[in-house]
């Protein structure tokens, strides 16, 4: 007879070649590769749970899903068998049985999101970093990057207000790094919004260049108003890092 298990995948991918992760009709997604990789090994439908869904063309070298399953295949036979059955755009890195009960997505204690620039033109890493060709001062962008820690409504930064969800989250951590032509803003939080790590780049990116000040990003932090907050830079630069338990 055979138990029923529950399988924890950690996923890295290319987000350039697919319409996100979320499964789709008439679409290439990554939640869809996957699922018809796993049909195919196991003989069985399958739903996979994912800790976030990331947008087209945004990249992963840390997502996490689980799907339940009674196909007995060892766990160190199920993951080169799924790897040869996917796209060479995604790859499983670590396959684990977990407890019945785990769920990626609501069991996630925090997310790990990284954003990518290159400073001036690029034609090889263009869709890997966002080219930006605009001066900034580094020092300002962390000043304003500090005013988003904590438990905030995060709604000035997001695509559109969810009327059954909160648009509240709490930031953790976040960071900006410079290593010659490369600036990398990293982020932390218990949970982000549609958009929301975008938005805020294309905002703080703002105030670098000295459009806004760390004073009016607090006041667009404040207003809970899309409107207010900047642009929505490229998906290309946007990569989920790791997703904590």
């Amino acid at each position: 007879m055979s138990i029923l298990r529950n399988i924890k995948l950690t996923i890295e991918y290319d987000g350039i070649y697919f319409a996100g992760w979320q499964r789709q009709a008439r679409q290439r997604t990554i939640q869809g590769e996957i699922e018809k990789a796993i049909e195919k090994l196991t003989g069985g439908k399958v739903s996979l749970i994912a800790a976030g869904r990331t947008d087209a063309g945004a990249h992963a070298l840390g997502q996490v899903a689980n799907f339940k399953t009674k196909f007995n295949l060892s766990l160190e036979k199920i993951l080169p068998a799924l790897n040869s059955l996917l796209p060479r755009e995604i790859l499983i890195k670590k396959v684990e049985q977990v407890p019945l009960k785990f769920n990626a997505r609501s069991d996630a204690k925090s997310k790990v999101y990284r954003y990518c620039i290159f400073l001036g033109q690029t034609a090889l890493q263009r869709k890997y970093l966002w080219p930006y060709r605009f001066a900034v001062e580094l020092n300002r962008i962390r000043q304003a990057t500090r005013l988003i820690l904590g438990k905030q409504d995060f709604s000035s930064f997001c695509v559109a207000k969810s009327k059954k969800e909160s648009n509240i989250c709490k930031i953790e951590k976040a960071s900006w790094k410079k290593s010659g032509d490369i600036l990398e803003f990293e982020i932390e939080g218990d949970r982000f919004l549609h958009s929301m790590v975008r938005i805020l780049v294309g905002t703080l990116l703002e105030v670098g260049r000295e459009k806004i000040t760390p004073q009016e990003f607090l006041r667009i932090l404040k207003a809970k108003d899309r409107r207010r907050a900047g642009r929505t830079v490229p998906a290309c630069g946007l990569y989920l890092m790791e997703v904590k338990f």
